[in-house]
């Protein structure tokens, strides 16, 4: 980050680096800027901390992420944008089906299923905020982190 120094030289306005803060004023600034993931990481730490949810529930959150973003997009008004309904549509029956699969077979290779499901999300999202489209940025943001731990969290704790 760049600043303007106040005292101008000659030559003009000079530049000089801004230090991020140190110490707790720094980690304090880091978990303000990154609140999404934050909230993100206590969410897996509440759905985790007795274990693994029951293979329903998760199938079941991984069919509403999909939703949220049609929810987002049509009230942004993003799926008007030229092939952003047709993908966000694709999105939606690619997970609705990776769910349906889960359920369908046994157990153990259910959650490894739906584990790759989230995963998969969490791409899914980190392109929508890199993209910066359909939804906001922090939601993708704290949605990328849930889905990925997420995964992580299926499969370690399975």
């Amino acid at each position: 980050m760049m600043i303007r120094d106040s005292q101008a030289g000659q030559d003009g306005p000079t530049t000089r680096a801004q230090t991020p803060p140190s110490g707790a004023a720094g980690v304090f600034a880091a978990v303000v800027h990154r609140w999404p993931t934050v909230l993100a990481l206590a969410l897996v730490v509440a759905t985790f901390f007795d274990g693994v949810p029951p293979l329903g529930l998760l199938a079941g959150l991984l069919v509403s992420m999909p939703l949220c973003y049609v929810l987002f997009g049509a009230l942004r008004g993003e799926l008007r944008r030229p092939g952003v309904l047709p993908l966000q549509l694709a999105g939606l029956v690619g997970f609705v089906a990776v769910a349906l699969i889960a359920l369908a077979v046994d157990d153990t290779l259910g959650r490894y299923v739906l584990a790759t499901g989230w995963l998969a999300h969490g791409v899914w999202d980190f392109a929508h905020h890199r993209a910066d489209r359909v939804v906001p940025r922090a939601w993708s943001e704290w949605c990328c982190v849930v889905d990925a731990f997420g995964a992580v969290a299926i499969v370690v704790m399975a």
